[in-house]
């Protein structure tokens, strides 16, 4: 029955979300404004939200231009649907352009199709199609947009300092059955701050390093700009041993006795870097290899010492693991060097319940205080748990197994979604268990299929909870 009503708006669904990919909602802080406070693109795509919400008849409500939602249903208590439109940066190597969207046959390839503007329209059709179908609603329900996800969340951070809180609710942005529990997130930055006055005469100067644009990517990319006082072409043939050796991409070029050295790697999403290919880590590793001034070689010899191939804390006195929720995972997302200001690191960590980020993180900047390092520790998100067996994710798990037939039970993961937000707030879907995860990957798709087939699981799901009650 779902599926069938679903099949009557698939050329409107396709058509609303090739809008909402069309728009470049990348945040961008050098061209923030109160009417726009993480940036055009952002701002631009709540308002395509908006606009799709006012054509089909339903109120709007805006927070600032951070955050807003879409109003339906009636009833004392209120169930909450926590998508975001915002996406992270393109990068590189896309077969089209990732903010125009190509519709194949069976897919839509653009950025965002997956996280989170896919299964974003997905669940604002499911509440289009029932409220077309004109049901008696039991509950009111807001549609919760933000629009800082994937970087401060300063979006949610706004809009429930003034709204009401949903007693119940999901985030489309994971994968189905369901995700009952998430692991805490932190970011922290760790800055060289004692710097050498010594006029050492090594080989090598590193004069810049820059790699990774997200906190919550692993850099795909990675550039380092070096002044080889001696034995060039044998730098160079090192380089080139190095990648050979790895099987990594990169490349060399010289300009005015600087020696430029890119490096490409693999990015995918910061909950598991070690699938991914760290371009800068693997950089600075060659580099650390060569006879460097002291600043520098303090810089490449601490990554190597304590970064470097250590995906699960390992490296730096912090791995821990439980059953429930996996292991802790470090991924180092930013990385930059000057010469004039030294080096940082910007760092992703996500630990299960039972970690003591507080102890562990007091212990580690002791250690590397000593080496001329120090840490600034930015947002904590503790764990989120709820209880799979509660009614709620119950009814929501019926709705998938009738849609699906899959009869595998709810688990926990690395990610991070705005369900966090919520005492009972769940992330349900879009991803199905053969679904290609392209997520903060290039040539990011979603498969027709799988955006019809998640849009049905919403329609039983919310039907079953806002207006059977």
């Amino acid at each position: 029955m779902w599926r069938d009503k679903v099949r009557e708006y698939e050329s409107e669904i396709v058509e609303d979300l090739k809008g909402l990919l069309a728009i470049k909602s990348v945040r961008d802080d050098a061209h923030a404004t109160d009417e726009a406070p993480v940036g055009h693109g952002p701002r631009e795509a709540l308002d395509y939200m908006y606009s799709l919400a006012e054509r089909d008849g339903f109120t709007t409500f805006d927070v600032d231009h951070i955050a807003g939602r879409i109003e339906v249903g009636k009833g004392d208590d209120l169930f909450g649907i926590l998508g975001h439109v915002d996406v992270v940066p393109a990068g590189d190597g896309w077969a089209s352009d990732p903010f125009e969207p190509v519709v194949t046959e069976d897919k839509i390839i653009a950025r965002g199709t997956l996280d989170d503007k896919g299964p974003t329209i997905a669940a604002y059709y499911a509440v289009k199609i029932l409220n077309d179908m004109k049901v008696d609603w039991k509950k009111r329900i807001h549609i919760i947009l933000g629009t800082d996800e994937e970087s401060d969340w300063l979006c949610t951070e706004r809009y429930f300092k003034t709204e009401e809180m949903p007693t119940i609710g999901i985030a489309p942005d994971a994968e189905f059955p369901l995700i009952h529990g998430e692991k805490g997130i932190t970011t922290f930055d760790i800055q060289q701050t004692q710097l050498s006055s010594d006029d050492d005469e090594p080989e090598v100067e590193l004069l810049s390093f820059i790699s990774g644009e997200r906190y919550n990517m692993v850099p795909d990319y990675a550039e380092a700009n070096l002044l080889v006082k001696e034995n060039m072409t044998d730098c160079i043939q090192q380089f080139e041993a190095y990648l050979s050796q790895h099987h990594l991409k990169g490349n060399h070029e010289v300009d005015s006795g600087v020696l430029k050295l890119t490096m490409e790697g693999k990015a995918v999403h910061g909950m598991d870097p070690s699938i991914g290919i760290n371009a800068g880590l693997h950089l600075i590793h060659f580099i650390n290899s060569l006879t460097l001034d002291l600043n520098a070689k303090n810089w490449a010899s601490f990554s190597d010492r304590y970064l470097y191939e250590s995906h699960f804390g390992e490296k730096m006195g912090m791995r821990f693991h439980t059953e429930a929720m996996g292991s802790l995972t470090t991924n180092i997302g930013v990385i930059q060097y000057t010469k004039a200001s030294g080096g940082q690191f910007g760092i992703n960590l996500r630990y299960p319940e039972g970690f003591d980020f507080e102890v562990a993180i007091h212990k580690f900047e002791n250690e590397i205080a000593q080496q001329g390092f120090s840490i600034n520790v930015g947002k904590i998100q503790t764990p989120h748990f709820v209880d799979p067996k509660d009614p709620f994710v119950q009814k929501l798990l019926t709705a998938y197994r009738n849609q699906t037939g899959d009869l595998r039970e709810s688990f926990t993961i690395g990610g991070g979604t705005y369900a966090r937000n919520l005492e009972k707030g769940v992330a349900f879907g879009a991803m199905f268990e053969d679904s290609e995860d392209l997520m903060h990957q290039k040539n990011e798709y979603i498969s027709k299929k799988q955006l019809f087939d998640a849009t049905s699981i919403y329609l039983e799901a919310i039907y079953s909870i806002c207006v059977e009650g």
